[in-house]
Order: structure tokens, then sequence, then C-alpha cells
């Protein structure tokens, strides 16, 4: 059986079988935590770091675990990954640590990060189980950061609020108003909101990948014309 290339795992973690639009995993922290962009950010990069470092550490461990065992050592492998991001968080980040809350060990839980440790990286090398675990991730965060964008823009009118719980004293200056003396939309920022949005999320996907269908499907018969002719 042929390799998966690494362009083909980029785009499936990515977009194709984008984890919070196609696969729908992890929707109690993409829910959740997706008030704004810089939680969404925040969750998203801490859930990258952890499916790449657990996708390598699985996959060099592979040949030393027996099958019978594999799931409870998934587990393991996860759970000190995901330790070390909660204390780097409350270390260097106490202001997002405090936000994001419960979720940051949730992650250990969520099943796009198991999932990815069984159904790749335990079959594949290092390389394609890094890449596949940092593209996963990245379709997570794409996820989280879409839906907090839509959520606090149309909830407070705004963009980046509270950045420096991020990126430190030089957030404070990334907040973007996007309409003057703007009164806020609750439902937005609430937990229907966040399905609201979701759903939007995914029609608008579900829009363009028929659309694309549709072109590439169109390609043969115009070459076919263009040859004839």
């Amino acid at each position: 059986m042929s390799e998966t290339s690494y362009g083909k795992i980029l785009k499936d973690g990515v977009w194709t079988q984008n984890t919070g639009f196609v696969a729908l995993l992890g929707l109690c922290p993409l829910l959740a935590v997706s008030n704004s962009v810089v939680n969404g950010l925040g969750l998203g990069l801490a859930t990258t770091l952890v499916l790449l470092t657990s996708n390598v550490a699985v996959s060099l461990i592979r040949t030393l675990v027996r099958p019978e065992v594999r799931i409870p050592v998934f587990v393991m492998v996860i759970a000190c990954v995901v330790t070390a991001v909660e204390l780097a968080m409350h270390a260097f980040l106490p202001g997002l640590y405090t936000v994001l809350g419960i979720f940051i060990p949730l992650i250990v839980t969520n099943c796009c990060v198991i999932g990815r440790a069984e159904a790749f990286a335990f079959k594949n090398g290092v390389a394609r189980a890094a890449v596949d675990g940092l593209a996963t991730g990245l379709g997570f965060l794409l996820a989280l950061v879409l839906l907090g964008a839509l959520r606090e823009a149309v909830g407070q009118g705004t963009l980046f609020a509270q950045a420096d719980l991020l990126f430190g004293e030089f957030g404070k200056g990334l907040t973007l108003h996007l309409i003057d003396d703007y009164r806020g939309f609750l439902l937005a920022i609430l937990p229907p909101g966040a399905f609201i949005g979701l759903g939007g999320l995914i029609a608008v996907k579900n829009v363009l990948d028929a659309r694309a269908k549709r072109r590439t499907e169109a390609r043969p018969a115009a070459v076919l014309r263009e040859a004839g002719a």
C-alpha cells in the first residue's frame, strides 16, 4: 500500500477532514471557548502543540507497545503532554490560562487527539505522524478562530479583544473596533450562538466544496471540447 503524501495529509487535516467542520470532534471546547478570537487562538495553539507532540511520541514508541495495551499508553502519553502544556501556560500566560480554565486539561479527552494517535501515528513513521498532528491541529485552530471571530464580531463588534492575554503588552494595541457605539448582540456569545455560528460555517464550507467539485468535474469536459475543436 502506497504511503499518503505530505500534501494530502495537510489538506485532509486542515480542510477535507477538518476536525471541527467535518469530523465534528472536540465540539465541547469548540463551542464553549470560541466566544472570542483570542480564546479560540489560545486553545487552538495548545491543542496543536499537544497533537504534534503526542503524535511524534506515539510514532516513536509504536514498535514497543503491544496492540492490546495501546489505548492506555496513548492516554498516558497525551496526559503527560497536556500537563506540560498546562504548566507552561500557567507560568507564562496566566491570564489566558485563567480564562480557558478546565478546557486546557480536558484536551486529554479530546477525541481528535487520541483519534489521530490511534488512526495515524501508531501506523506511520515520525515525519508523517508529525505532519498529521500539525495539520489536524491547524484544522482545529482554524475552526476555533473562525467561529471565535464570527461570534466576537457579531456579539461585541470587535476582533482580538483582550489580545494582551496571549501577546502581552503588544496585544493591547491589536483590538479592532468594527462598529462604533455597538451595543452588542448577546445571543452570539451565548451557547446557542455557538451552535448557530458553527452551523453557518459548516454550510459555507459545504458550498465552497461543492463549487470546487463542480469546477473539477467540468475541466475534463472543457479539455475534450478544446481537443475536438
